[in-house]
């Protein structure tokens, strides 16, 4: 998206019945994030845990929205526990294929709105974007503004449900990502949430 059009990308999927999908990456390793916990003032309990080694896990999310339609979150999942033979995030078919999965489960045109990085301008992605221009219109947030994407929303609740989370191994961690995302499709009214927290907003 040029900087500052997010009004024009909304005329446009109003124009053509579409939905305003934007996506995001995160990812978390063994090291837990930063979060509140339930011990009592002055009494911050402490829970040692390993906190090393090279896996990861990557998660690449859409949050979905359209006027008069439940909002939809969908999401790919990445473990990666440091072996030769496994691809350390996502590539460019992994973006192809979540898009594809969307366009299908949607039902119908997708404006997508994403940032900058390095991935998303691959010729490889661009050539599918051009390729299927008759559903999918690509636009890109403005430089360094994570507070425009509702998809950070859903992070931030992923890593707040994480965060007191003691993992033993990574795939623990994958596990409960996994959940928390899944429960969050059920949840529309949290989707439209981390819309709102954007300030933006979307007219029929």
């Amino acid at each position: 998206m040029e900087e500052g059009g997010l009004a024009a990308g909304k005329s446009i999927a109003a124009a053509c019945d579409g939905w305003i999908v934007f996506e995001d990456e995160a990812g978390q390793s063994l090291t837990p994030p930063r979060a509140r916990s339930w011990g009592r003032r002055g009494c911050t309990p402490v829970v040692r845990v390993r906190g090393r080694g090279s896996g990861r896990v990557s998660m690449a999310g859409m949050t979905c929205y359209k006027p008069g339609e439940r909002s939809r979150l969908f999401y790919s999942v990445r473990e990666y526990t440091g072996r030769k033979d496994q691809p350390k995030g996502f590539g460019w078919r992994d973006f192809r294929d979540l898009l594809i999965r969307a366009r299908i489960q949607l039902g119908g045109p997708i404006i997508l709105v994403w940032d900058n990085v390095r991935l998303h301008l691959t010729k490889s992605l661009r050539a599918f974007i051009e390729a299927n221009a008759d559903w999918l219109t690509v636009f890109q947030l403005p430089t360094y503004a994570p507070d425009l994407n509702p998809q950070e929303g859903i992070w931030s609740l992923v890593k707040r449900d994480i965060g007191n989370l003691a993992a033993a191994d990574l795939s623990q961690i994958t596990r409960a990502v996994k959940g928390k995302l899944k429960m969050l499709q059920y949840r529309p009214e949290v989707i439209n949430g981390c819309l709102a927290g954007t300030g933006l907003v979307l007219e029929a």
